[in-house]
């Protein structure tokens, strides 16, 4: 692991370090000139398309707690770009408040000019990011039981790709580093299918025309188990990109295994609200905390106790 850098954000309770996500070369990859674009909106947040070197912004809690859960957050943006502010460090800053571990992990993004298999890179990236924290999890503090992947839109597709294919293994690691203890979707792309994707995201993804094996595997309704972890999901009624029938599906899947999960659809909310759904006094990150707080994931001392 090649340390980066080290920088303080604007809102960051504590310093960051962004860490490489691969020591040396990355595997299946291929050399090319292709070089990095990233936008600074008027709010400051930060939107990265191009990504070719992948890597993880460590947000890490005092000690003062015993070892601590954690969370891979996966930024959204159709697997065309990633939104890592509003997506990404923002929520990472409200877990660390919460005593809670949290990773922000900017993935590669899908490019035949960088990638052998462009399909499978991201899911590549996302379970290397597994494999990182379970190996660190002394040096950061980590409870190895404890972690958790969450993913925003296209990155919800990701996390749940991460949370259903860990059986198939794209890194050469063993089945118990890439499992997550449980995984977290907000108005997440789930499928593949015709009827239910987001054309973006497919197309990204997958190419102009994905075959049939293809849109199934990678529809992630389709292939929740026994295994899949613990799951909770927030979605939009009125979300006008990403259908909630994602959402819907999967969580029926999951009924159907008998996973223990929690889905709240609100009635309005669009889509890429990220931490603040404005159409509503209710917040899900709220419910996302009493959620993993009631599944045992967390100390009794987070509960409403956040770090000033």
């Amino acid at each position: 692991m090649l340390l980066l850098m080290l920088f303080f954000g604007s809102s960051a309770l504590h310093a960051q370090t962004v860490l490489n996500l691969y020591n040396g070369e990355i595997p299946g990859s291929i050399k090319a000139q292709y070089e990095e674009n990233r936008e600074v909106a008027k709010d400051s947040a930060i939107f990265v398309s191009r990504v070719s070197n992948p890597t993880l912004t460590v947000f890490l809690p005092s000690r003062k707690f015993a070892s601590t859960a954690a969370v891979i957050i996966c930024p959204g943006g159709g697997y065309g770009g990633l939104s890592m502010t509003h997506e990404g460090t923002e929520v990472a800053e409200q877990f660390v408040k919460n005593g809670i571990a949290a990773f922000v992990l900017k993935y590669r993004l899908p490019s035949d000019k960088i990638m052998v298999h462009k399909e499978t890179a991201p899911l590549q990236d996302a379970q290397e990011a597994m494999v990182v924290l379970r190996k660190n999890a002394k040096k950061w503090n980590l409870d190895v039981n404890k972690i958790g992947i969450m993913g925003f839109s296209a990155g919800g597709h990701l996390a749940s790709t991460v949370g259903t294919h860990f059986s198939g293994v794209i890194m050469d690691e063993a089945h118990k580093f890439i499992r997550p203890d449980f995984v977290m979707l907000l108005y997440p792309v789930i499928s593949m299918q015709d009827s239910l994707t987001h054309g973006g995201s497919r197309y990204n993804l997958l190419g102009i025309t994905p075959t049939d094996e293809a849109k199934r595997w990678f529809s992630n309704e389709l292939q929740v188990s026994k295994e899949t972890p613990p799951t909770f999901i927030v979605a939009a009624e009125d979300d006008p990109l990403v259908f909630p029938g994602n959402s819907l599906v999967f969580y029926q899947a999951l009924l159907k295994n008998k996973i223990p999960s929690e889905i709240h659809i609100y009635q309005k909310g669009g889509h890429g609200f990220g931490l603040d759904n404005l159409s509503t006094r209710d917040q899900w990150f709220d419910r996302c905390i009493n959620w993993m707080q009631s599944n045992g994931w967390l100390n009794g001392n987070h509960l409403n106790k956040q770090e000033k």
